[in-house]
């Protein structure tokens, strides 16, 4: 075995009742073709590595948890496309690189702040991701099965192999990028904004075309890369799909391009942080209001001894009411000649309840990003990357933007299975204002 989790303290782990079936789903997933290959991940490393320099920008976004049930091929094709248009807007904005990994392919385990949900007097465990249990609210959906494992691995390979379809074949095609209609109506303001940059685009394609330069041509006018990331939270999963390289022999987990550590699980002594350690893909890590530039300090020492650009996301997570303890770490950290990508997630410090319904304000969200951003620059640190929970569809889970979702406006389209998400408009919305970010001097 790669590596025994067993003989760590892990944190956030399921209880199986069926410990031979455990055993019997781990050694079959193990059997299993990888879903990435160390190249990819080496290759992803490279271009994170221009973040940690300034020259390239990541956009990294998508379903809080991937769902079994809402898996299916128009899903997976406007998360593709709305990606294409937020990278299309900040890389027109900065004149850099966006480096686009999605939270897609494998983001079906949730960690939960209890293990328990209660209800109408009854307690149950609580949901933790489709690949552990079933959000239904009874004692059969809420036992850990270890099958689903089998079937994450499944979707996840189906969402790998659309992805990389729709990245070769034409869907990325510069010369169409004004016709990623994604299916709804956009509002006017959003919609003529989008327009005049794809106007722009066209011009300069023309340009290019006038030198004998076009997408028939030029695969970078028709192609492009979106990589895959999830929280390496279910360690049976993580673990059986990690493999040596015939090549280096090194070990990559070839579950996603790159893994993240939760706030939760960032123990250096600990399961998640010791396994992700072993291998050599890119590794971010949740860092939230409560830590200081210690901790950080010690998880670059256990995950990033060699102090390698391009390895290691650090991913803050504060809230915008905490986020001014930013500053304390970001002083500390810039006097330690660290290759770090400094990236935020604006998403999970803003989460309140609302009439029942988990949301989180537009305001709050874009108030997060300008106050990291400025910290950042304040201390000479490179403001790397956003993080955000986002889908292509048109759901009203945020409140607020230019599309004005209001609290009565909840319960209209909620359709997450756990946090709420920015719909495709919110998410465009947010990619113009951080252009204007990157502009300032």
């Amino acid at each position: 075995m790669f590596f025994d989790y067993t003989k760590y303290n892990a944190a956030q782990q399921p209880e199986y009742e069926n410990k031979e079936e455990l055993q019997e789903v781990i050694k079959e997933l193990s059997s299993y073709p990888p879903l990435i290959f160390a190249m990819e991940a080496n290759e992803l490393k490279k271009d994170l590595a221009k973040v940690c320099k300034g020259e390239a920008f990541l956009l990294q976004g998508g379903d809080c948890a991937e769902s079994f049930n809402d898996f299916n091929a128009n899903n997976i094709r406007d998360m593709f496309k709305l990606f294409l248009q937020m990278a299309l807007v900040l890389s027109f904005g900065s004149g850099k690189q966006v480096v686009k990994i999605a939270r897609m392919a494998g983001q079906f385990a949730k960690p939960r702040s209890s293990d328990y949900e209660e209800k109408n007097n009854i307690k149950l465990p609580s949901y933790r991701g489709d690949i552990i249990n079933s959000c239904e609210f009874n004692d059969f959906a809420r036992k850990a099965d270890a099958k689903r494992m089998l079937k994450a691995y499944l979707q996840s390979a189906a969402t790998l192999n659309l992805l990389r379809a729709f990245s070769v074949g034409g869907l990325a095609d510069l010369a169409l990028i004004n016709k990623l209609n994604l299916g709804f109506v956009r509002r006017d303001d959003i919609d003529s904004k989008y327009e005049s940059l794809c106007h722009k685009v066209n011009e300069a394609i023309k340009f290019f075309e006038s030198y004998g330069i076009s997408s028939k041509n030029d695969s970078r006018l028709h192609e492009t890369k979106i990589y895959t990331s999830h929280e390496a939270l279910l360690l049976p999963y993580e673990t059986a799909l990690t493999r040596k390289d015939s090549l280096s022999d090194n070990y990559y987990n070839c579950s996603a391009h790159m893994l993240w550590i939760g706030e939760r699980t960032r123990n250096v002594n600990d399961a998640h942080v010791q396994m992700l350690s072993r291998v050599c893909n890119p590794i971010g890590v949740k860092i939230g209001a409560n830590a200081n530039s210690s901790d950080i300090l010690k998880l670059c020492e256990v995950l990033n001894p060699n102090n390698e650009a391009g390895r290691l996301n650090i991913i803050f997570r504060m809230g915008a009411n905490k986020i001014s303890n930013l500053e304390h770490i970001l002083k500390d950290l810039s006097k330690e000649g660290l290759n770090l990508v400094y990236s935020i997630d604006p998403m999970h410090g803003n989460t309140q309840s609302i009439d029942g319904y988990k949301t989180r304000k537009f305001d709050d969200i874009l108030q997060e990003v300008k106050s990291f951003w400025h910290i950042a620059k304040v201390n000479n640190i490179i403001p790397g990357g956003v993080h955000f929970e986002m889908t292509g569809q048109n759901v009203t889970e945020c409140l607020g933007g230019s599309v004005n979702i209001k609290s009565t406006d909840l319960q209209k389209r909620y359709e997450t299975q756990c946090d709420p998400r920015l719909n495709a408009d919110q998410a465009l919305e947010l990619a113009f204002l951080i252009a204007e970010l990157m502009n300032e001097k």
